[in-house]
């Protein structure tokens, strides 16, 4: 079965057509690698492009990193090869196919026919293999929670904003920045928003799009500290300087991790016979109940996925 809740605070785009990129994405620390075969991959190289990927999955060396590949969206003809040369080649070394400019749930659903047919062809686990859905203009949004269940397989909820932003006519040409004129909150907010509480209605793991000023570090932390407060899960990097910026942003503080395992540990015990079997109780200067545990429970989980390690143990009082 699909694995919606891997680690993604970093995805990584990777053009399909460059072998040393591709060589120097399995070195890099992020989280996921998407090999891309859509708009980093030209026309005429994406042929070769399906070799170089399906030959890279193959050799491995990407540890414990997601592998994903962007294949074109259905409205081209590069689609369906994409698909088949790639899921049969190297299915079983690939975790997620992402498919962009996902307008319907019905586009889901071919996609997922299509993935069926082959992994029972090949021999693979049917089902295995995830979708990551990319929502990047109107009709894509308006259609979004369809599309977060059009199929068991879909893990991801991505925004696109450099389509989306060119699909609602929105006055930039700077990609994650806010357009001009607009002085007073956040032109992407409902955006986010939107594919955010899709994602979380289904369980699914929400991701913001690139930011493009790839030199622009601070920028990056800025804008991907936007999304990472609202609660999205990570969000893409389009050069090795920006990785460690998105593991940071979408990692919980220190003192943030060690305060929620002290939370569900307190509440664990408290409400324990041994504890006195309280459902309210203080912690330090602070009460905590269940609310308190569930809260507690989505910093833990970002911790955890991240490799964090506490620094800062809470023991239970002496009886």
């Amino acid at each position: 079965m699909v694995d919606q809740q891997r680690p993604r605070r970093s995805c990584l785009a990777v053009p399909g057509s460059s072998q040393k990129m591709i060589d120097k994405a399995r070195t890099l620390p992020a989280d996921q690698v998407f090999l891309d075969l859509e708009d980093a991959c030209a026309p005429l190289a994406k042929p070769d492009a399906r070799k170089t990927i399906v030959a890279s999955l193959n050799e491995g060396g990407w540890g414990d990193k997601a592998r994903v590949v962007r294949v074109n969206d259905w409205t081209t003809e590069w689609t369906y090869r994409d698909v088949t040369e790639v899921v049969e080649g190297a299915g079983a070394n690939l975790d997620c196919i992402m498919l962009p400019k996902v307008q319907t749930p019905e586009q889901v659903v071919a996609l997922d026919f299509l993935l069926t047919q082959i992994e029972k062809t090949m021999g693979y686990e049917v089902g295995k293999i995830g979708i990551e859905a990319q929502i990047e203009n109107a009709l894509g949004l308006n259609n979004v929670n369809a599309i977060a269940t059009a199929s068991p397989r879909v893990e991801t909820i991505i925004f696109g904003p450099a389509d989306f932003m060119a699909s609602i006519n929105m006055k930039s040409l700077v990609v994650g920045e806010q357009p001009p004129g607009y002085d007073v909150g956040d032109a992407y907010h409902y955006i986010l928003m939107r594919i955010l509480m899709a994602a979380r209605a289904h369980d699914k793991q929400a991701i913001d799009g690139p930011y493009l000023q790839i030199r622009d570090v601070d920028g990056y932390k800025r804008v991907a500290g936007r999304s990472a407060a609202l609660g999205f899960d990570g969000k893409w990097v389009l050069h090795p300087g920006q990785i460690d910026a998105a593991n940071e942003v979408f990692s919980p503080k220190q003192d943030d991790y060690d305060h929620a395992e002290n939370i569900l540990d307190a509440y664990e015990f408290y409400t324990s016979e041994a504890g006195g079997r309280r459902g309210a109780v203080m912690l330090g200067d602070e009460m905590i109940d269940e609310a308190s545990r569930k809260m507690a429970l989505v910093i833990s989980g970002k911790g955890r996925a991240a490799g964090m390690s506490r620094a800062n143990v809470w023991t239970p009082p002496e009886a």
